[in-house]
């Protein structure tokens, strides 16, 4: 089933990319007492989501957190050296990048697509959330192939 709004995110273990390498993080402490704007993406270093999905949290980082937000950040079923050097190549230190390597949380958040089409395999979806002490506020969930709800524009509109 999907997660909805009002849902308390799923409790699975995530990979933070630090400069000191992987960290195992906890997502139900890590996203506690935080407002958060995350975002999710099918892979790091793709198409749309380096040259549309990333950019726009990079550039849209300080509005949002002119708006409340705490932390910005951003998840995809890649390991965490993947999403590390996609942050490091393209993205900005104010977003931190939660590796989902075995695809669990986009399992239990009920949001996978099967990318083996593509050499893929199962994926993360394209969405976003507003998510306060670990609660989905906001959910915008793009339909195959769009780029527009998940962005960092639309998320700021919902601030």
């Amino acid at each position: 089933m999907t997660i909805q709004v009002g849902d308390t995110l799923p409790d699975v273990k995530l990979v933070k990319a630090t400069e000191n390498g992987p960290e195992a993080v906890q997502s139900a402490e890590y996203f506690k007492g935080k407002k958060v704007a995350l975002f999710s993406v099918p892979g790091a270093f793709t198409p749309t989501c380096s040259a549309r999905h990333l950019p726009g949290y990079v550039e849209k980082a300080a509005d949002l957190k002119s708006k409340g937000v705490d932390e910005i950040v951003g998840t995809a079923v890649n390991d965490a050296f993947v999403m590390g050097a996609w942050n490091k190549a393209t993205g900005s230190d104010d977003i931190t990048m939660l590796a989902d390597g075995n695809g669990e949380f986009a399992e239990a958040m009920g949001l996978t697509m099967d990318g083996s089409g593509f050499g893929m395999g199962k994926r993360g979806q394209r969405w976003s959330a507003i998510v306060e002490d670990g609660v989905v506020k906001e959910l915008n969930v793009e339909a195959p192939g769009d780029f527009s709800v998940s962005s960092a524009d639309h998320m700021l509109g919902q601030l």
